[in-house]
């Protein structure tokens, strides 16, 4: 094994404890010392130290006793001189800075380890996926995350985490304290990682990109679980329906709609949607914005979702059949609407005239006809209809049909001619 020469006052950080030490001599790259030097051994991690007072003060570490508390916080220490380096976080003094990004640190040894991110060196390596990391301690943090060890649960809401860490962010959350703005849009975050995330959305960069379908992402992490929609795995299970989702998150927002629950509100047509990105996708409908065209018949749409349901009927796909009359459709949406004509339940009432109808869109149209309004104008005739219907049957019924018999005519007149 390499050995090399190190400046004295070197220091070495505990495997067991992470807790750092000061030592001379000649130290090899694990981290313990060379055979030259007297040394004195740690039975608890096999730690090695060049003394015996070392030694003593590492062995505090696994005895567990905190006996110096924190008169700030009540946080308790084993040892004194944690206590007066914690002490330094109340004092808020940092007068450690960073070059590279001009972020302050309380010790120096913090800083020194925050440097080993600007230097890109990733050394530790995980064996179970490959990840790697700057900092030994961060290695062994995310291993706990293979091992599925989940010791840190949250008392608000039963969650649990293989870190403290993950735990204390996580209960941000629940406090409710958000004081992290977002100078483009004003949004809250109860993080810095948070709000970092967002300004990816501003920023319209979109770097992660899915290797099964070329569908790019602001964000690793919507990637990740955008990528688990190809897996095939639906292990989230609606306990009303039965309907199975890849995302945990799919399932809760799925959960909005047996709920019955509409909070969010569309303040141009006061129609109401259980989920805030349903009114956003709704929302540019009334925005007129229609990027999206089908390369068949040029036909626009407000959002892309429409633009694919629209194919399906170039395609000839109509996988959804009435089993009372046999009516295929494209659209289960459409399906679901036909299937209420069956049942005869008529709950949209007409305050005109009364007239009773199955569908809120049959009534909306119906309520043009006591407006008086009639936009819809006969080429033929120049005669007005209120709904488009009325002129196509107006147009069957009195042009095409006489149209045809007159063809016919003209047609019969000419073999007896000749």
């Amino acid at each position: 094994m390499e050995v090399v020469k190190e400046e004295p006052d070197v220091k070495l950080e505990c495997e067991v404890s992470e807790e750092m030490f000061v030592t001379d001599g000649i130290i090899q790259d694990t981290g313990t010392l060379s055979a030259d030097v007297e040394e004195f051994g740690c039975l608890k991690c096999n730690k090695l130290f060049n003394c015996k007072k070392q030694l003593a003060q590492h062995k505090v570490v696994h005895l567990g006793v905190k006996k110096f508390s924190c008169d700030e916080c009540d946080k308790q220490f084993i040892r004194n001189s944690d206590l007066t380096k914690h002490l330094l976080i109340h004092s808020g003094v940092r007068n450690f800075k960073c070059d590279e990004c001009g972020k302050q640190f309380i010790r120096n040894v913090d800083l020194n380890k925050h440097l080993l991110i600007h230097s890109g060196v990733k050394k530790f390596k995980c064996d179970e996926c490959g990840k790697l990391f700057v900092e030994k301690g961060n290695l062994t943090r995310h291993v706990l995350i293979h091992f599925g060890v989940k010791k840190f649960k949250c008392d608000e809401c039963g969650k649990q985490f293989s870190r403290n860490y993950d735990l204390t962010k996580h209960l941000l959350i629940h406090s409710g304290v958000k004081k992290f703005k977002c100078d483009e849009c004003g949004k809250l975050f109860g993080t810095k990682y948070y709000l970092m995330q967002h300004l990816l959305i501003h920023s319209g960069e979109r770097k992660f990109k899915c290797s099964e379908c070329d569908k790019q992402f602001k964000c690793k992490s919507h990637l990740n679980q955008h990528q688990l929609t190809h897996s095939g795995v639906k292990k989230f299970k609606c306990d009303e329906c039965n309907k199975q989702f890849s995302q945990k998150c799919r399932l809760n927002q799925h959960l909005l709609l047996h709920s019955g629950v509409k909070k969010f509100k569309c303040d141009k047509c006061d129609k109401q949607f259980a989920d805030k990105s349903n009114l956003n996708q709704h929302l540019l409908i009334h925005s007129g914005v229609k990027k999206f065209k089908c390369d068949e018949c040029d036909k626009l749409f407000s959002q892309k979702s429409h633009l694919t349901r629209h194919m399906d009927i170039h395609l000839g796909k109509k996988k959804f059949m009435c089993d009372m009359c046999g009516k295929l459709f494209n659209e289960k949406g459409n399906f679901t609407q036909h299937l209420i004509i069956h049942s005869g339940v008529k709950k949209f009432k007409c305050d005109e005239c009364g007239k009773l109808f199955s569908e809120k869109g049959n009534l909306a149209r119906h309520l043009l006809t006591h407006s008086g309004v009639k936009k819809f104008k006969c080429d033929e005739c120049d005669k007005h209809f209120s709904q488009k219907s009325n002129l196509n049957q107006h147009l069957r019924r009195y042009h095409i049909g006489n149209s045809f018999a007159e063809e016919v005519t003209v047609a019969i007149q000419n073999v007896q001619v000749g």
